[in-house]
């Protein structure tokens, strides 16, 4: 489906009162793959704050930051992101986390 459609369709939803992490996630995701990382940002913080142990949208966060050269809030939401994997016992959102976690270091570490 097309991105700029969801993010439509999932922002109406929030607007008419059904702001949950799924649509927040949704609208999110649809944000960041449109480039707008501003709107991706916002959806996705409000995803974070409905369910803080949900490791997607802490992933997702972390790329929208990565795509503003916000190192230190990217590195904040893949920490964050990756306590909640740790914690529920996700391995596979745990090795996502740390390999971006390396990355983003080492290219901070460059700089």
């Amino acid at each position: 489906m097309n991105p700029e459609t969801i993010a439509n369709a999932s922002e109406k939803m929030i607007a008419k009162g059904r702001d949950t992490y799924e649509t927040r996630l949704a609208a999110g995701q649809a944000r960041l793959k449109l480039k707008q990382y501003p709107q991706a940002i916002e959806h996705l913080t409000k995803a974070t704050e409905h369910k803080p142990e949900q490791t997607m949208a802490w992933q997702e966060l972390g790329k929208a930051c990565e795509r503003t050269d916000n190192v230190t809030q990217a590195k904040r939401a893949w920490q964050t992101g990756l306590a909640a994997a740790q914690k529920n016992g996700d391995k596979q959102a745990e090795k996502v986390l740390l390999v971006w976690l390396t990355k983003i270091s080492r290219k901070t570490n460059k700089m």
